[in-house]
């Protein structure tokens, strides 16, 4: 897993919609990264429907937040309509997994990114970095105690 103080990896992936998405695009502003196994997997859909809950606050301290995730675009796009999301997710598909091993949480035995948080600041340099071990849903105060520290 990359470190903070280290230099975010650029990536350009396709969205729920098959535009491609940049980290070059957040330019200018902080981008919350959240990294998840699977559409539709009980602990990933808690994960995303409680960022959709916080994610006006989110934004109104000056942050995006995008999911990446290894599944497709047109499976990120059901499973955005399914949950009511507005947040991008972001297909890390082919080559599988290559922004999750750039990132240093690609996990080879599940084949698929580990449940990890990156806070990138608009120099795109990370700030802060947290795996979740286990079935731990990573909750919202760590993504607001990031983004004030």
């Amino acid at each position: 897993m990359i470190e903070p103080g280290s230099k975010a990896p650029d990536f350009t992936l396709r969205d729920h919609d098959g535009s491609e998405i940049s980290l070059s695009d957040f330019a200018g502003r902080s981008v919350v990264l959240v990294f998840y196994p699977l559409d539709f997997s009980p602990t990933c859909t808690d994960q995303l429907s409680l960022y959709q809950e916080v994610l006006g606050e989110i934004e109104s301290r000056g942050a995006a937040l995008v999911g990446i995730s290894v599944d497709s675009a047109f499976c990120h796009r059901a499973f955005r309509e399914h949950l009511n999301l507005t947040m991008p997710l972001l297909a890390d598909f082919h080559p599988k997994g290559e922004v999750a091993r750039a990132y240093g949480v690609y996990s080879e035995k599940w084949g698929s990114a580990g449940r990890s948080l990156f806070l990138v600041d608009p120099e795109r340099v990370v700030r802060w970095s947290h795996r979740a071990r286990g079935g731990e849903v990573p909750g919202a105060n760590l993504i607001f105690d990031a983004l004030a520290g």
